[in-house]
């Protein structure tokens, strides 16, 4: 075989490749376009719009270190210093609070799911959501700073979100007058049990 035709042939052969790989990339192409069609098709279907939410933050004082006041951030020690808490079911693997731990509390005919989605006792922080179905989700989130060996200051935070027209009404209630009362009643509750061991009753329910 001569080189003229060698060349001849390996040019042919190019060609074709080039040709093959052409019509797959227009096929791949069109694929691609075709699914991108249909996800903005699904899209403009998708209600997308700024969070109606309202946050609120109070500073507690409470007197206890982050080993004494951490553990009552916990769905089932919290039966001992708040009065009217009452948990349906808890999962968790240690029967505590922990990382990932799941509980469940009632809300009016609804039940109400938590999720603790960290739980840091050397950095005294916690973060909680609750889901009330078709109301709001609401996010807690703690963090404890310690002022002597003794005392720490905690700052509370509650993030409620609406997801429906009930939930709108529901965070008109959810004033910083009312919070406020709330994170009070928190935290003599809390400072009256780790003083005495014993829960405070008779305080607004929080």
């Amino acid at each position: 075989m001569t080189i003229k035709r060698r060349m001849f042939i390996g040019l042919l052969i190019g060609l074709i490749i080039c040709s093959c790989d052409g019509q797959n990339n227009h096929g791949h192409d069109s694929k691609h376009a075709a699914d991108h069609k249909f996800n903005h098709v699904n899209n403009d279907k998708m209600k997308i719009g700024k969070p109606n939410r309202i946050s609120h933050t109070y500073e507690q004082i409470i007197n206890g270190s982050f080993k004494q006041i951490m553990p009552l951030y916990c769905p089932v020690r919290e039966l001992d210093w708040c009065e009217n808490w009452d948990p349906k079911a808890v999962y968790s693997n240690s029967g505590l609070v922990e990382k990932d731990c799941v509980f469940i509390t009632s809300h009016g005919n609804d039940d109400v799911v938590w999720i603790v989605s960290d739980y840091d006792v050397e950095n005294g922080h916690v973060v909680m959501y609750y889901y009330v179905p078709g109301v709001l989700v609401t996010k807690l989130e703690i963090q404890l700073e310690a002022l002597t060996e003794k005392q720490s200051k905690a700052v509370l935070t509650y993030s409620k979100t609406a997801i429906s027209d009930i939930g709108k009404t529901a965070l008109e209630s959810f004033t910083k007058k009312e919070y406020d009362l709330m994170m009070d009643s928190w935290e003599k509750a809390m400072n009256h049990y780790l003083k005495t061991g014993e829960m405070l009753t008779g305080l607004p329910n929080f």
